[in-house]
């Protein structure tokens, strides 16, 4: 092996074990995978739902619980889409998949005017299908490859345009209440993921229906954390780790804090609370 060959297997090596850990951790905290587990691996064909079928199957062979694997892709005929790319890509694997086919392309074209987001229609239409599927078929568990940016950017979505403070949590009991959604890549970085997907050169699908688009605010939110993790180094691992530090008595949610019920107890001793002198301090400037 020459010394570029090993210098790029010692990078790889390197940042397989760097996901496989994330991926571990995350798993380990939220207890997404339990001895038993069918786990639904959905994979679109792009880089984020390849590296985390690829990190699952690794991570099986060591990990404490015994639980199985199924890759699915709903194939939603769109025009051009490759259809032999994922079965021939999984066979090789020898991983158990099935292929769900079902005409959502059609019925966002029909319903959302052209040049329109079309991501919102698309999803739901989406996630009702694997939702049934998983239903029908004793899914335990659906894995989705949703990683760290993309928890940080629903995040800001939501702020700015929704006036709500949530994102995407690592793990999420529908709304049926049939269906437990889980996201292993919650730690991982995209920039990794990305990384990763040129080294295992992953055979990916273009989303030809809603990739493409140029006006999706989504990619106004990526541009901004790009441009502030360049300008300010650390700042992304700092807002990731703020959304697993929530202080409920430090927002104004009446539903999550009783701020009417406060009462002052004059009896009371001790010194001033930390947060207490951060907001006067705040208020004496």
């Amino acid at each position: 092996m020459s010394q570029p060959e090993q210098k790029s297997r010692t990078q790889f090596n390197k940042l397989q074990k760097r996901l496989r850990r994330s991926v571990g951790e995350a798993i380990a905290d939220y207890n997404m995978i339990e001895d038993g587990d069918k786990i639904m691996v959905c994979l679109s064909g792009g880089k984020d739902s390849y590296t985390l079928l690829d990190v699952l199957l690794n991570l099986q062979k060591t990990a404490p619980v015994r639980f199985e694997i199924i890759a699915v892709n709903l194939d939603q005929k769109q025009p051009g889409f490759p259809e032999h790319v994922l079965p021939a890509y999984l066979t090789s694997l020898g991983v158990p998949f099935h292929i769900i086919e079902h005409d959502t392309y059609s019925i966002v074209k029909r319903i959302i005017p052209e040049g329109k987001t079309t991501c919102s229609l698309c999803s739901r239409l989406r996630r009702g299908t694997l939702y049934g599927f998983a239903h029908e078929h004793k899914i335990s568990k659906i894995a989705l490859g949703h990683h760290r940016d993309d928890i940080i950017e629903t995040f800001f979505l939501n702020m700015f345009y929704a006036g709500h403070l949530k994102a995407m949590p690592p793990k999420l009991l529908s709304d049926d209440k049939r269906n437990i959604v889980i996201r292993p890549l919650a730690y991982c970085r995209e920039k990794d993921i990305n990384r990763y997907a040129a080294f295992r050169q992953f055979p990916i699908i273009p989303c030809n229906l809603c990739g493409s688009q140029e006006n999706l605010q989504r990619k106004a939110m990526k541009q901004m954390l790009t441009q502030w993790d360049k300008q300010f180094p650390g700042r992304i691992e700092t807002l990731f780790s703020s959304l697993q530090n929530i202080a409920p008595s430090q927002m104004l949610d009446t539903s999550l804090f009783d701020f009417a019920g406060l009462q002052r107890n004059l009896n009371a001793t001790g010194p001033r609370s930390v947060s207490d002198d951060v907001g006067l301090d705040i208020l004496e400037r």
